[in-house]
């Protein structure tokens, strides 16, 4: 796509594979600038807020907060920034990454477990998993 090639919003839905209510709520908050307007009012993204859009698309895919995702795209505006402190971003993202994994392993030993504990074959009433849960 050229620089001096406008899209619609839903070309740009389609283009990056976001919902056309999801753009409206990133330039809402400030993620997507909001763009220049057509003599007919519609949006007239450029290749530059695709870009922008890919970026967050992807960085929300990998988990990053919009906070995260504010604070990286400010850095990536800031061509002359030191990439410092994007590697502390992703780092400390890492970081929540690894407890969350952490987290859901337990929970899935817990689940085999209590699996494991249920012989089948009784009612409800005496299935041991609905009465871990009862009593949790």
């Amino acid at each position: 796509m050229g620089q001096d090639q406008a899209l619609t919003i839903g070309a740009m839905s389609r283009a990056t594979g976001i919902n056309i209510e999801t753009i409206r709520y990133y330039e809402r908050i400030g993620l997507l600038p909001a763009p220049p307007r057509t003599r007919s009012n519609y949006r007239a993204y450029t290749s530059i807020e695709q870009k922008r859009l890919n970026f967050v698309r992807r960085t929300r895919n990998l988990g990053f907060s919009i906070d995260e995702i504010r604070a990286l795209l400010c850095l990536s505006d800031n061509a002359n920034t030191d990439c410092c402190e994007v590697t502390e971003i992703a780092r400390n993202h890492l970081g929540e990454t690894e407890r969350k994994i952490a987290d859901l392993q337990v929970l899935a030993d817990e689940l085999r477990s209590l699996i494991a504990s249920c012989a089948g074959g009784v009612s409800v009433l005496d299935c041991r998993i609905i009465e871990a849960f009862a009593h949790a």
